[in-house]
């Protein structure tokens, strides 16, 4: 179990970053829909804890070690169309670890208004050295911090439940635009799969049997549907216009809990910095050779970074999340074609 829970944290570590528990991402995907907006939140956590299962059931049957491996089983003939969706999925992950870095930014100007650069500076130095630590400096960080950060959540999720009707949510939100918040539910999902992927795959010598790959896809599930339904909550208690802030959920907690606020800060930098840290190794391994490219790379990415997290971090995720969600869909349909070839076989 301690070995199941490690694999679980880094996963979780992967998907609570910056735009997750900022409220950002819970805001945009499933808040904006009202209470169907929760009904998105189980949506999408089964079909993640889904796909972490077949993906680790992929891994396992063809002996993966790397992504270009892997989707060499998902696509078997057209060696172009592998090529493509690779460069996508590193675009991807490096833009991703962009916005962690913008977000970290963000963070202190909301809170501090400290310039956002220094605040990027400091994690893309951070990360450049934990890079240096292999995977196992990862498993490592997400196995301190992760625990924290879940048990935070909810303490502070269930502070803000206090006085809350289930059955007024609707009031309190915007209205739900037809079937969208079905779509919006499977695009969360799809997104975090091309994230996933690649970071599953470097956790591939830490699965045993069958019996720890369902353990560690229901035990993700069941957090992140507790996770999410957490920063709903929390995003019900603001009281000025949600899209002018960057970080709804940091907004609450600094002003309906002044205690906590320290808190909840370290709770976003430590996210933001797990999942930044995942991204980042996932990405070079992904596309160094030797340790010399790896080196120089990380240096690249970190300094390139910084220069990115000027756009701005509400900006980045708005723009780019949707987007690559629907990228997303198709990695997520090839994946259930293999997994039935193997069950079939």
């Amino acid at each position: 179990m301690k070995n199941t829970l490690k694999i679980v944290f880094v996963i979780i570590g992967a998907l609570i970053g910056a735009g997750f528990a900022s409220g950002q991402e819970i805001y945009i995907f499933f808040f904006s829909h009202g209470i169907h907006g929760l009904l998105g939140i189980i949506i999408s956590s089964v079909l993640m804890g889904a796909i972490i299962y077949n993906t680790l059931n992929i891994l396992n049957k063809y002996d993966i070690n790397n992504y270009k491996e892997f989707l060499d089983v998902l696509i078997e003939k057209n060696s172009t169309i592998k090529n493509i969706i690779n460069i996508v999925i590193n675009i991807f992950i490096l833009i991703t670890f962009f916005i962690m870095i913008a977000g970290f930014g963000a963070y202190f100007k909301q809170e501090f208004g400290i310039n956002s650069i220094i605040g990027s500076i400091i994690l893309a130095m951070l990360n450049f050295i934990i890079f240096n630590k292999s995977i196992r400096g990862v498993v490592k960080a997400n196995g301190i911090l992760i625990p924290i950060l879940i048990l935070f959540l909810v303490i502070i999720g269930l502070l803000c439940a206090k006085g809350i009707n289930i059955l007024e949510l609707q009031k309190y939100v915007m209205k739900t635009n037809g079937l969208k918040w079905i779509l919006d539910a499977i695009l969360y999902c799809s997104y975090n799969s091309i994230l996933l992927i690649p970071v599953i795959i470097t956790l591939k010598n830490y699965i045993k049997n069958k019996k720890q790959t369902i353990s560690v896809s229901a035990i993700t599930t069941v957090i992140v549907i507790t996770l999410s339904i957490m920063i709903y909550i929390i995003l019900l208690k603001v009281d000025v216009d949600i899209t002018k802030l960057e970080m709804p959920a940091v907004y609450v907690v600094s002003n309906m809990f002044k205690i906590l606020r320290i808190i909840y800060g370290f709770i976003i930098l430590a996210s933001i910095f797990t999942t930044s840290i995942s991204l980042g190794m996932s990405f070079l391994q992904n596309t160094c050779n030797n340790k010399k490219s790896y080196q120089q790379i990380a240096v690249i990415m970190c300094i390139t970074s910084v220069l990115v997290s000027k756009i701005g971090f509400s900006n980045l995720v708005n723009m780019l999340y949707p987007l690559f969600g629907y990228l997303g869909i198709i990695q997520i349909i090839k994946l259930i074609i293999v997994n039935k070839r193997i069950k079939t076989k």
